[in-house]
């Protein structure tokens, strides 16, 4: 058979495989980093060493991927609980005026960078911020309460910060039910609330597990807003890895976390096909 791919079909392709070429050769240069002795004072790194992988066993840097994944699944978590109600309404809502002022405000912060969401969540969450202010002024509490700098103010940013995708991902989930389902749910007497826990919920399973996984694989690698809004008192995996690769040099301990951090991403994912297989099997899709 004569191929009908066109001629400029190559390249589409050159640059998808120049990057998984750039992709691996780095990943390959960080693998051999974590085999390499350190150096103190130095750049430069020795012969080769399994003591990196040693090191892993501290309760310093134990703590730093506890603490990451805590704060990686309560964003999660948080995500699913504002998510969910955002997006059944961007789907199911009769008002156009509602569902353009949902879809607006929820993807408008993906368009502003990193560092200046981070910023405007520092003048949020001070304690001159926005909140302790308004409840000073109401007379609620005399004395700052303490949210920057802290979990409960890095996690707040976080779900900020992710929100918009996870609200995406559940819309997509609900657009593809079948509303005869839910119909026929309540023509045998079914109420709402119980059309909703018998038939939506289950049916947009695939979309919170796959949802909530994203979210927290994201999160767990987050940069830009631990180290700002944490203040170098919430540390997270991404934060470990620059403190230890350029503020210490040691490259290749801070190879050792990131190669382990990516290993536990791609676990989490793993344990995500898993579950979409067995929602498959029993018909939940």
């Amino acid at each position: 058979m004569q191929d009908r791919r066109p001629a400029y079909f190559a390249w589409f392709i050159l640059p998808s495989v120049f990057l998984a070429v750039a992709l691996v050769a780095s990943l390959a240069s960080l693998f051999q980093y974590s085999f390499r002795e350190y150096i103190p004072g130095s750049i430069k790194v020795g012969d080769f060493t399994l003591a990196n992988f040693g090191r892993m066993g501290s309760w310093v840097y134990l703590r730093v991927f506890i603490d990451s994944l805590l704060l990686s699944a309560c964003t999660a978590a948080a995500n699913l609980i504002l998510g969910y109600p955002l997006a059944y309404s961007l789907v199911r809502s009769k008002s156009s005026l509602l569902k353009s002022t949902i879809l607006i405000t929820t993807i408008v912060p993906m368009f502003t960078g990193d560092i200046v969401r981070t910023y405007s969540w520092l003048v949020v969450l001070g304690k001159n911020g926005f909140i302790n202010g308004t409840l000073k002024a109401a007379g609620i509490i005399d004395t700052p309460l303490e949210l920057l700098y802290t979990p409960l103010g890095v996690t707040v940013a976080l779900v900020q910060y992710s929100l918009p995708v996870m609200v995406i991902i559940l819309a997509a989930a609900i657009s593809h039910i079948d509303v005869a389902y839910e119909k026929a749910a309540a023509s045998l007497g079914a109420g709402p609330l119980r059309v909703f826990w018998n038939v939506t919920l289950p049916l947009t399973m695939p979309g919170i597990l796959s949802g909530t996984v994203t979210i927290f694989a994201w999160t767990l690698s987050a940069f830009a807003t631990p180290q700002l809004v944490g203040g170098g008192k919430v540390n997270m995996i991404s934060n470990m890895v620059y403190q230890l690769g350029f503020s210490n040099f040691d490259f290749p301990f801070a190879a050792v976390l990131s190669m382990a951090a990516l290993a536990l991403i791609f676990a989490i994912l793993g344990l995500m096909s898993l579950g979409m297989r067995r929602l498959e099997r029993v018909g939940l899709h």
